[in-house]
């Protein structure tokens, strides 16, 4: 099954969650090196649930840089396969 990467024309790219806030928010650290608060998407609140250092694709705010959409979860499989072709930046790479 293939999984989903982050599409560079909608601002996508991947993060890293870092910490727990509650209240469907996380802070995560991005692929260009940002710490940003993280929202979980209705989509996602009660389908997928995200622990610490879990990879994400996240999609930035346009009128609010600090703040982003969290899009997709992958799962600890899912996560190896990017790391190993080499698409994960350095910055967050921790599989």
């Amino acid at each position: 099954v293939r999984s989903p990467m982050p599409k560079k024309m909608k601002r996508e790219m991947f993060a890293i969650a870092d910490q727990l806030l509650g209240a469907s928010k996380i802070r995560i650290i991005c692929a260009d090196g940002e710490s940003r608060m993280g929202r979980i998407r209705g989509k996602l609140r009660k389908r997928m649930w995200i622990r610490e250092g879990d990879l994400l694709i996240i999609r930035p705010w346009e009128f609010q840089d600090a703040k982003a959409d969290i899009m997709y979860r992958y799962t600890r499989t899912q996560a190896t396969n990017p790391a190993r072709k080499g698409v994960i930046p350095e910055v967050i790479n921790v599989f």
